[in-house]
This record gives structure tokens, sequence and C-alpha cells, in this order.
């Protein structure tokens, strides 16, 4: 069986190349967009790299026609949501059309792939108390230019379904961190900070954004699994909250992380940490994919910021 990740050299890819070795062990295929990228990941033989631009719908049809994969997880994009804003056209390209293209390609070379592309639950936008939590038929409130860009890749994998019988499968994921994650997401920053002041590299302070929002966090590893399962036992044209249907405020966070540090920390606000619209609440439901496939999270957040502060201090110990 051949397998397609695009994007497969990011956070999330490399999780789920892990995953698929030790439970499936198809025949890998990982795209990363340039040469620089390609270095970062060309050490790992167990997946063959191919260096694209989704963006380029030749170049899509040709990789496709080569590889003629039996599953797709399509992860590749622009997934920061603040840079969304500071570049909006940046992400929508990205986003859009690269997600467009491999559409195409597979409705034109007559492929009968199974085609799972990654959303985010950031399309629901703001809720009321009301409306939590969140299901799959909940309204989009898009609060970004990110958010936008995911409703329009999630609305075209539907449209290729509904046109042209094409197996694809959404997946609209919460929040979800673990270890090699950004820096620019508050899990991974805050335990980099902690890290480093553990061993004297700076003042044993956290600078941090907003605290008071509360998001659904997942484990990466159980969100990889969720996406290889909904491919293996979704029907053509469902579409999957992924969460763990419990909100935890950043605050939360914050403090397990701290709690887990050898040193005394010291909190303080950024204002320049916050972003433009910051949801207050957001929460889903993942009783459906629950339903079809059997899934439910696994590991602890507690167990998550434990292995991302130890990854840390073995980066900066190495460094």
């Amino acid at each position: 069986m051949n397998v397609l990740i695009t994007g497969a050299g990011g956070f999330v890819g490399k999780h789920l190349l892990t995953y698929l070795r030790q439970h499936s062990a198809p025949t890998l295929h990982g795209t990363v967009l340039d040469n620089t990228q390609l270095e970062s990941v060309v050490h790992d033989t167990s997946c063959q790299w191919w260096v694209l631009d989704l963006r380029d719908p030749q170049a899509v049809r040709d990789l496709l026609e080569h590889i003629q994969p039996d599953q797709i997880f399509h992860l590749a994009g622009q997934a920061y949501v603040p840079r969304s804003f500071e570049d909006p056209w940046e992400t929508l390209d990205n986003n859009i059309r690269g997600t467009l293209n491999l559409l195409m390609a597979i409705h034109e070379l007559k492929l009968s792939t199974r085609f799972l592309n990654v959303g985010s639950a950031e399309i629901y936008g703001p809720a009321s108390a009301d409306k939590l939590p969140l299901t799959e038929d909940s309204a989009f409130i898009p609060g970004s230019p990110y958010s936008v860009s995911k409703i329009a890749q999630d609305m075209l994998a539907y449209q290729y379904f509904n046109a042209y019988k094409l197996h694809t499968i959404r997946v609209r994921p919460f929040n979800h961190i673990g270890t090699g994650q950004n820096m620019r997401f508050a899990a991974s920053d805050w335990a980099s900070q902690i890290a480093e002041a553990e061993i004297g590299k700076r003042e044993p302070v956290v600078y941090v954004g907003n605290l008071s929002a509360a998001r659904d966090f997942t484990d990466v590893r159980d969100v990889v699994r969720a996406y290889s399962m909904a491919v293996e036992r979704g029907q053509a044209g469902d579409v999957f909250n992924v969460c763990s249907g419990k909100p935890r405020t950043m605050q939360s966070i914050l403090d397990i992380l701290v709690g887990l540090s050898r040193v005394k920390i010291d909190v303080r606000v950024d204002q320049e940490r916050f972003r433009p619209v910051d949801i207050p609440s957001l929460y889903g439901d993942y009783s459906h994919l629950h339903q079809r496939t059997g899934w439910q999270p696994e590991i602890s957040i507690e167990q998550t910021l434990n292995d991302v502060l130890d990854e840390w201090r073995q980066r900066i110990a190495t460094s």
C-alpha cells in the first residue's frame, strides 16, 4: 500500500510517520516544500521524500500519477494563525490552492485514493456557552484568514466527494501539542523558557500572552492515531472533530509546566503575545469519531507536557 503524506516533515507529519511505521508499515512517501526542508528529514530513509510545491498543479499531478497513492494524508499548509493576519494571501494561497490541486489530480487521474483533509477547529470561531461542546454540525464563524482558508479546504473536500464521489474524509482537529512542536505555539514556547531558566541560560521568568482563553488540547500522538483510524474506518464524505472534549485554560497549561520546573518561575504578561482575535473558549465533541472508529484520547495532558519539557531540556543541553 502506498501512502502519501503532504507536509510530512512538519510537527504532525513526523508523528504520523512514526505511527504508520509502527502500526501498518505501508510504503511511505512524504512531501516537503523545498531543499532546505529536505535536508532536515532526508536522514529518515523509511520514507521516500519528494520536494513539491502543492501550488503547482502539474507537479502535483505528476507525483500522484507516479506514486498512485492508496491514501493521502494532507497535512501541508500555513498553520500559524497570527501569521495569517500578517499576510492573508500567503495563507489563503497555500492552503486552498494546494488542496484543490490534490483533489483535481485524484479526479483527473481516476484514482481510488482515500484522501484525508486536515482542517481545523478554528473554523467554528467564538461560540456562546450554550453552543458548546462544538459538534461537526456547528456553524462556521471564522475569526482569522487562517480559519477562512480551512473552511475552503473542508468544503472543497466535501464538494469533490459530492460531485465526483471521491473518497474524501475531513477532520477538524482542535489544539494539539507534543514533542517537536514549533516555539510559535504556547506550550512549546513556555517549556523552552523553563528549560533555559533551569540551567541558568535566562532569567527564571516565563513571558505569556492571554492566559484566560480555554482550549481543547489533545496529545499529537493521539491525534495522528485518530487520522489513521479515520482513513481506515471512516466512510466517504465523513467529517470528524478530533479533540479531548475538555476545555483547559492556558493558565492551567502554564501551571502544569511551572509545577514541573526544577527552579522557581515568575510569570510576566507580554501584550505583544496577544492575538488580534482570541476566542474565549473552544472545545469539542468527538463522539462521532468514537462511534465510527472507536477512537478516544489516551494520553493525559500531564504526560504530554512532561514529555514536551523533557524534550526541551535535552535540546538545550545538547545545543
